[in-house]
């Protein structure tokens, strides 16, 4: 019996509750599409190969599709703005945005507990409802989808990524966006790390630009910055910003410091126990102290995504490990209404050697990937509009927009009208709203291909950007997740629970001996956890990998 048809048998006894509500909204599904009336002759749409694109056949023939992106902050509407008109015309495609309004898990288990998936859906590769869906049957193939009805499909691919994500059984199933290969690493020199240290440019000039690449300068400038600038608009200055505190940690005091110090990821062959390294712990001693004299604010232990852009918009914060494009709309806010308290990139924290930062960008995964439902009535239109946005023709109107209303081409080569860069760069929401460019739907963007007509960016934002060009590393290599299910991969979610718990005690520690109980208790529990076992199967798949990507 399939897993779908024993679920269902039990769904009642838990989903009862959830579902009268959930049917409410979503009991269309994809019922509304073209009247509920399949194409006729759809299955003929590859028959000619992949030269013509089935989605100029089908200018003019609306469909609408329901797409469920499962991010809660993700509020652009479909319609209306100059990008999503032109592919609505040229593909006969609109497309009902569908969000969480609350916890992303509980709203995708819910759909797909109520057998009430969207036709798309869109989600971190890393999320484990990726592998349940498909190993519940619950999307279709898309190298299947193509062979049956657009061949085009694997000319706008790319071979690398479909190798890589192409599964035991030989189909391919999600797609990714935002991802780049070693090789992309090894041919440009212009990709960015999303991870910076940010300083306020105002701030950090007044105490005289000091070096906070040691713990010591670092401690030096945060304490200076809070005593000259206590206050931001009668609100209290936030020394040290962070990303949010989860289940899996903070990556703010975990991952993105540990870049920053150089921390190697593999030892000898093996994969590296990157939390004990020495310089690791230095720096984190340094934050524990930071907290200990009051200069780790409340907020950064409390604090959701909304409201650290909030405060973020005020430039309440002096100095943050942070991923930058999470900030860019609030950057370019601040840029309006206070210049003066701009952002800037600048050497953060580097371990006692003093080497270089190594900042990863994207590995072959990329941020998100996109799957195909098999609650769609019209798949053929689906992999079609697929095909659509991973095409180069896709992919400039994403990014630019529309000639002659968004860019105009000078010298061959295409060029965004002032204007539209005088509202990118001033007022975001309003730019989506009217031009809906600069990839304002992201879900299958393609930053590699993208580099080929990218404009210099925004004054705001460019320095942001280059600054981190030089630091740039390939790391997707060690990006692999345990097998979902396995032994292994229950004791890992049971250590990263654990080191969830335990860092924010560890920069709340009263004292140093405490801090070092702390983590000692850690590093005994998480033993007993299976961390041997744990480190053990990640370096096979680290090897697998690496034997995948051609990497030595």
């Amino acid at each position: 019996m399939r897993v779908r048809e024993k679920r269902r048998k039990n769904r009642w006894k838990v989903f009862a509750g959830m579902l009268t509500l959930i049917a409410s909204v979503f009991v269309a599904g994809c019922a509304s599409k073209d009247g509920g009336q399949a194409r006729q002759g759809a299955g003929q749409a590859s028959a000619d190969g992949a030269d013509a694109p089935a989605w100029e056949r089908y200018a003019g023939e609306p469909v609408t599709f329901d797409w469920y992106i499962n991010y809660s902050w993700f509020n652009s509407e479909w319609g209306g703005n100059v990008v999503s008109d032109k592919i609505t015309e040229e593909t006969g495609v609109s497309i009902r945005f569908i969000t969480p309004g609350g916890n992303e898990n509980e709203k995708l288990n819910a759909l797909n507990a109520a057998d009430s998936l969207p036709d798309f859906i869109t989600l971190g590769w890393w999320e484990p409802q990726v592998d349940q869906m498909i190993d519940d049957g619950e999307v279709y193939a898309l190298n299947e989808l193509a062979d049956e009805y657009d061949a085009y499909f694997y000319e706008v691919s790319d071979a690398d990524v479909v190798n890589w994500y192409t599964k035991e059984d030989g189909n391919l199933y999600s797609y990714p966006n935002s991802f780049f290969t070693a090789k992309d690493i090894e041919s440009h020199d212009n990709i960015s790390s999303n991870q910076t240290f940010l300083v306020r440019k105002d701030i950090y000039e007044a105490i005289g630009s000091p070096d906070m690449t040691t713990p010591e300068g670092f401690s030096a400038a945060v304490k200076k910055a809070q005593e000259m600038f206590p206050t931001v608009d009668g609100e209290s200055l936030i020394p040290v910003g962070a990303h949010v505190f989860n289940d899996q940690g903070n990556v703010s005091f975990d991952q993105y410091l540990m870049n920053f110090l150089a921390v190697p990821f593999e030892e000898n062959g093996e994969l590296y126990d990157r939390y004990t390294n020495e310089d690791y712990i230095t720096w984190l001693k340094m934050f524990r102290r930071l907290g200990e004299e009051g200069l780790l604010a409340d907020d950064i232990f409390i604090d959701q995504r909304t409201q650290t852009e909030e405060k973020m918009a005020k430039g309440r914060y002096f100095c943050m490990l942070y991923q930058y494009t999470d900030m860019v709309a609030q950057q370019k806010q601040l840029y309006v209404n206070h210049p003066e308290r701009i952002y800037l990139a600048v050497d953060g924290p580097k371990n006692a050697a003093g080497d270089a930062p190594t900042l990863p960008t994207s590995g072959i995964n990329g941020w998100t990937v996109t799957l195909i439902s098999k609650n769609c009535e019209h798949p053929e239109r689906a992999i079609a509009l697929m095909d659509y946005m991973l095409s180069e023709h896709g992919q400039l109107c994403l990014s630019l927009g529309v000639e002659g209303e968004t860019f105009d081409y000078v010298d061959g080569k295409p060029v965004v009208k002032e204007e539209v860069n005088v509202l990118l760069n001033t007022d975001r929401q309003a730019y989506n709203e009217r031009y809906g460019a600069d990839n304002t739907y992201w879900m299958l963007q393609d930053n590699r291909m993208q580099l080929k007509w990218r404009q210099e960016p925004g004054e705001p934002v460019k320095q942001i950007m280059e600054w981190s060009y030089p630091y740039v590393v390939y790391n997707g290599q060690y990006d692999a997740f345990l097998p979902k299910g396995s032994k292994e991969a229950y004791e890992d979610t049971k250590i990263e629970l654990l080191w969830s718990r335990t860092l924010p005690r560890l920069l709340l520690a009263e004292s140093e001996e405490e801090f070092d109980e702390i983590f000692a208790f850690f590093l005994q529990e998480r033993e007993a956890y299976g961390f041997r076992e744990v480190q053990a199967a990640k370096t096979e798949l680290m090897r697998q990998a690496k034997e995948k990507m051609g990497i030595d």
